[in-house]
């Protein structure tokens, strides 16, 4: 019954969302079809609506509008341009220095704003300009902003990680977001790695004479108080002194009041980033909601029992298992969205990696690093094409740089999923595991 089930989910997903039904009405839908085998459908559909309210009820789930709203203030609110300035000043003198410094303001920006594609958006028009101005190559400056965009949604505040606790059965917060750091930062290395090597290549040279100090100093100042955001609302979860919820609430009164000193946020355009993120919060929780049916009906199938079976009995060395889990990932997503692809990956992989011991924590990372790779790949990519359009360059004219930011990216990937002290080191030595 269970595989039926799954075929019959996977099948009819797959069908809807071929002919366009938006992805929360297609998971519903489709788990109450593989339902149908063992149960009636006036059932079915009173215990999937009661399932909808319970996985909407959930306090916690307060924290993800909060953070959405949170990063919309920050993107009206005038911050990219003082992190690429923060982050030229200490990057300037490498080779490709608009390269690498996009890198770092997208891993800033990105985890400020908990969303990659504004990151591309506003971190790319920053530095466009320059790039230009020097004669970069278009489509290399286009590859290396979407391929770097990402990297903020592994480190903290990030609205995946508390999608993942809430699917995982409550998973720290704390502890994940802690764990989001190194991964992160190991994407934004490789990416910076990458960079360089064709930027030396290309003849693309940095800052000339000594480093500059004075602008460094300056630089630092302004930057300050959007980088205290992270402080502020990271170290006070951690430290305990508020929960992930109350944190996100204290990133919206950080973030407008920022915005007001910029003088980069009026009653208007606070209106409107409101009605925004109402919208986007709307979407989000309506689809935890409604992913919890599928949780629901894998449970009363025992579909995840059967998966780790499967998967068991193909072979029993935890390295090939985490390398197929990784295969299938990858592929889901490139034609998924980060988070109805952790609803419905995390129930059907989490209780094959508890098998042999895997953290649930290492296993979120690993998750969440596999489908923002997604983010950046076609077909469905979005980070990649807003990178592409505002670097005004095309598709294929970025795809040769992108595959060499691929295979570093997945080296970074291979490094998260086979040494669990990138992720767990953190949280180990902060107390949190």
């Amino acid at each position: 019954m269970a595989i039926e089930s799954l075929l019959i989910i996977i099948g009819v997903l797959a069908v809807l969302l071929i002919v366009g039904v938006p992805i929360s009405y297609s998971i519903g839908i489709a788990s109450l079809v593989a339902i149908l085998q063992t149960v009636s459908l006036d059932v079915s559909v009173v215990t999937g609506a009661q399932r909808i309210f319970v996985g909407m009820s959930k306090f916690s789930l307060t924290a993800i509008p909060f953070f959405i709203l949170a990063g919309n203030l920050m993107n009206q609110g005038g911050i990219a341009k003082r992190l690429v300035d923060f982050v030229m000043a200490i990057l300037g003198k490498l080779p490709g220095a608009l390269l690498v410094t996009n890198i770092g303001a997208n891993a800033l920006f990105g985890a400020i704003s908990g969303s990659a594609s504004a990151a591309a958006a506003a971190v790319g028009s920053m530095v466009e300009k320059g790039e230009e101005e020097q004669g970069y190559d278009k489509a290399l400056c286009a590859a290396t902003n979407g391929a770097s965009a990402p990297s903020g949604l592994l480190i903290p505040p990030s609205n995946a990680l508390i999608t993942y606790s809430l699917a995982a059965g409550g998973t720290s917060v704390a502890a994940l977001f802690l764990a989001g750091y190194i991964p992160g930062i190991i994407w934004a290395l490789c990416c910076m790695v990458v960079a360089v090597i064709i930027a030396t290549k290309k003849g693309y040279k940095g800052i000339p004479g000594k480093f500059d100090w004075k602008n460094l100093g300056v630089a630092t100042l302004r930057a300050i108080p959007s980088l205290s955001l992270i402080v502020v609302v990271i170290g006070g979860i951690v430290g305990g002194i508020f929960t992930a919820t109350e944190g996100s609430a204290i990133a919206v009164v950080y973030a407008l009041i920022l915005g007001i000193c910029y003088r980069n946020i009026t009653l208007k355009s606070f209106w409107n980033i409101v009605v925004d993120s109402a919208k986007m919060s709307g979407m989000v929780v309506f689809l935890i909601g409604v992913s919890n049916i599928l949780g629901w009906v894998m449970a009363f199938t025992q579909i995840p029992q059967a998966i780790s079976e499967a998967l068991l009995g193909l072979t029993q060395n935890p390295i090939i298992i985490l390398l197929i889990m990784n295969v299938i990932l990858l592929i889901a997503g490139t034609f998924m969205d980060v988070t109805p692809a952790i609803l419905i990956f995390t129930p059907l992989f989490l209780p094959v990696v508890k098998t042999f011991g895997m953290d649930p924590v290492q296993f979120g990372l690993i998750l969440v690093y596999n489908l923002c790779i997604g983010n950046i790949t076609p077909p469905v990519g979005n980070t990649l094409f807003v990178a592409i359009k505002v670097g005004r360059s095309t598709l294929s004219g970025v795809m040769p740089y992108m595959l060499w930011y691929y295979v570093a990216i997945l080296v970074g990937l291979l490094l998260v999923t086979y040494v669990p002290f990138i992720s767990l080191g953190l949280p180990m030595a902060a107390g949190l595991l």
